[in-house]
């Protein structure tokens, strides 16, 4: 019976493929179906395996750990290096179409290092070798091949450049499940920071960062509004525990403070407030924490894509590439010329472009930014006002405060 493998990728072009992979690098290489089974493999096949199977408990298998090594790479998006029983390494890649789990490649056995008595004695204390397997085992370790670690490394990634093209949904699962995985690990940092804190969680919920996330949405600064959100999200976790329903109440909340901030930035309030309903639609179906966190993830993509929906095409990438430039220099003395020479326009046309697409001034946008700044400072720092008018990008104290409160309603003192 024809694997179901074979239904999404072509039988020949994978073995081409697989033998390429053996003739250049001389590493037993195979294929295995979704049970494990090998479908087709180039190599010889490992006389110290042979050797050592017979040792493994009824019910274990080398074609279980394959398995579940495959859907270890398929979670992490990735390839995936292993030992199996023996000590022996393999890489696996999964081949997977949209969720379905179809097979894997497999790379191995190989040795990172020199075989010696440790690699014997551990086998020997775990399956109850005698002196004569021990020996048999030891006589055939020579026939498995040595790899560097940093020749390993450079393999995996070989691996997958060579078979995730094979199914378009395949690559783009696994770089969806690659961003989820990082984006947990830094959760899980942030709430590993919390507990250093103290065993207790917070008392107080750390809406300085809701401000500074707000401020970065309104700036375009994806990479660091995802970092904030994901400290946010570690807090939540922390002093809530994994509790889904607590996790999408306070991701509806989340949802509905960035809609507000993206439509302060400029976008179409009607466009902001249909990506809102999508993801509040979606969220109460949601069953999986993992999940959860990537749509919130999503969701600061949609809402700051949206601010700048409404540029005309042909300028669209040059607001990006102008508002992104503000963001990271607002705290320097930079002016509407050199933001304009950054994008490659002429001053004049650029600040006519720029309130056109922003719907404010250069220099109404830039403060914006930097009282946004400020106000997060001032209520979560005791530096002196002085200091934080310089460290946001104002020349003095008094032109601050008169901007501050324009923006406000109040002077900086009182704000704090």
């Amino acid at each position: 019976m024809k694997s179901l493998l074979y239904s999404f990728i072509d039988q020949e072009k994978l073995k081409e493929l697989l033998e390429a992979f053996y003739t250049c690098l001389e590493l037993p290489i195979q294929v295995i179906d979704d049970q494990g089974t090998p479908l087709s493999a180039f190599g010889p096949s490992s006389t110290f395996c042979h050797l050592f199977e017979k040792h493994l408990p009824a019910d274990d298998s080398c074609e279980k750990l394959h398995i579940k090594a495959a859907h270890q790479a398929y979670e992490l998006g990735e390839t995936y290096i292993f030992s199996c029983h023996a000590g022996l390494n393999h890489i696996v890649f999964p081949l997977v179409n949209k969720t379905a789990f179809l097979g894997s490649v497999l790379v191995g056995p190989f040795l990172m290092e020199e075989p010696d008595s440790l690699l014997l004695l551990d086998l020997e204390k775990k399956y109850h070798l005698s002196a004569h397997d021990l020996l048999m085992l030891y006589e055939n370790t020579s026939s498995i091949p040595l790899v560097s670690p940093a020749k390993v490394t450079q393999i995996s990634r070989l691996l997958y450049y060579l078979f995730s093209g094979l199914l378009t949904d395949s690559q783009q699962q696994l770089i969806i499940n690659q961003e989820k995985f990082h984006q947990q690990a830094k959760i899980n940092e942030s709430i590993q920071m919390y507990k250093n804190q103290g065993e207790e969680p917070p008392a107080d919920y750390p809406y300085d960062k809701e401000k500074a996330l707000i401020t970065k949405i309104k700036t375009g600064s994806i990479p660091e509004a995802k970092a904030i959100l994901n400290d946010l999200l570690g807090y939540v976790f922390f002093s809530q525990g994994n509790s889904l329903e607590t996790i999408k109440f306070r991701a509806m909340e989340l949802c509905s403070l960035l809609s507000r901030a993206a439509i302060e930035g400029g976008a179409a309030t009607d466009s902001i407030l249909k990506i809102n309903n999508q993801f509040l639609k979606i969220i109460p179906s949601i069953q999986d924490l993992d999940e959860l966190c990537y749509k919130l993830q999503e969701s600061i993509d949609a809402f700051t894509e949206s601010m700048f929906n409404y540029v005309p095409t042909k300028h669209h990438e040059l607001m990006k590439k102008a508002i992104l430039y503000l963001s990271r220099h607002y705290m320097e003395p930079v002016t509407l010329e050199e933001t304009a020479s950054h994008v490659g326009l002429n001053p004049a046309y650029f600040s006519t472009l720029f309130k056109q697409s922003c719907g404010s001034s250069f220099k109404e946008y830039l403060n914006m930014i930097r009282i946004e700044e400020s106000k997060r400072l001032l209520a979560n720092t005791d530096y002196p006002i002085l200091d934080i008018a310089v460290s946001v990008g104002f020349e003095d104290q008094s032109y601050f405060s008169k901007v501050f409160k324009k923006y406000t309603g109040l002077t900086p003192k009182q704000y704090r």
